[in-house]
């Protein structure tokens, strides 16, 4: 009986909790993204032409041709380092079938380099 009385007490105690406002934006969870893949490039991997570097690129770059969707890969980086990392990219394409667009983004001040692989859109 104990048990019983005690368990309705802590019922009763929680019941009485604040709940907190339902929150409609869901702060937590990312809105949805049609991204495929986005990851960062290190700086340090990129400064030094690292081969993991080049290898994850050119998948990056397979990944986006074998798509039944054409796909654009927004590359996000420093001016000078963008012919390596599109060249990395090109590596992986096949040079039959479907080719990815490839749009380059310069990238500000204290901007993470970037790729991301997106199903290109008419409008895009």
């Amino acid at each position: 009986m104990t048990r019983v009385v005690l368990l309705l007490a802590v019922l009763i105690v929680t019941g009485c909790a604040q709940l907190p406002p339902p929150n409609t934006a869901q702060a937590g969870k990312p809105a949805a993204s049609n991204e495929i893949m986005k990851f960062d490039i290190p700086a340090d991997a990129l400064g030094a032409r690292d081969p993991q570097l080049s290898a994850v690129l050119a998948k990056a770059g397979a990944l986006a041709a074998a798509q039944k969707q054409p796909t654009v890969i927004r590359v996000t980086a420093l001016g000078q380092d963008l012919k390596y990392i599109n060249q990395a990219i090109w590596k992986g394409v096949p040079t039959q079938g479907l080719k990815p667009t490839l749009e380059n983004l310069t990238a500000g001040a204290n901007q993470r380099y970037s790729v991301s692989i997106e199903p290109l859109h008419a409008g895009s």
